[in-house]
């Protein structure tokens, strides 16, 4: 069994595409998924299954959403070594010490192409920071991230991939769900 950490873009916002997490953990344990855990009502589901590419994952798990809630919603699994290794190479944490409650992580649903990241590396966006890595982003908000042009639809808009963002304490507690999990199996 791997340790796997979905995360579901855009549910339970404003009183949109509403699934609660009980329903969303049965949904998983019908699937098969094993140790189903939730964390917040923003779809945040750890799980355990056979080895299984993540993107067969993604659209499986897509496929039952709109099956059992009737709405599509976007998709994203990690592994538990990625998800590790995007938060322990985070630069405005590795490098500048910055305060954590302005940090956040867009993960990409693949690495976006060179071509893409150029038409936007030299923009000014005041105070507002992001560091590309692979497939996450490192965004530092100070003024918050309510008032940050460096969102989900800015990002999947210029660099043409899926992205769904957390914030640095999510990031970080998923990451210990995960490996607690892991720890029991």
């Amino acid at each position: 069994m791997k340790t796997y950490i979905s995360l579901l873009r855009g549910i339970n916002v404003s009183g949109h595409k509403l699934i609660k997490m009980d329903a969303l953990q049965k949904m998983y344990t019908d699937l098969q998924f094993k140790n189903s855990q939730t964390y917040i009502q923003s779809g945040n589901v750890i799980f355990q299954y056979k080895p299984t590419p993540t993107k067969t994952l993604a659209e499986t798990i897509a496929k039952q959403i709109q099956k059992s809630f009737g709405f599509e919603v976007p998709v994203m699994v990690k592994e538990l070594a990625e998800l590790t290794a995007i938060a322990n190479n985070n630069p405005f944490i590795n490098k500048r010490q910055e305060d954590i409650q302005w940090l956040h992580v867009t993960l990409l649903s693949e690495e976006a192409e060179k071509s893409h990241i150029d038409k936007i590396k030299d923009l000014s966006f005041g105070a507002d920071e992001y560091i590309i890595a692979n497939n996450a982003i490192y965004v530092f908000c100070p003024n918050g991230y309510g008032n940050t042009k460096l969102n989900n639809n800015f990002f999947e808009n210029k660099l043409k991939v899926n992205a769904t963002t957390r914030n640095w304490k999510t990031i970080t507690k998923l990451l210990s769900m995960a490996e607690a999990l892991e720890s029991k199996t």
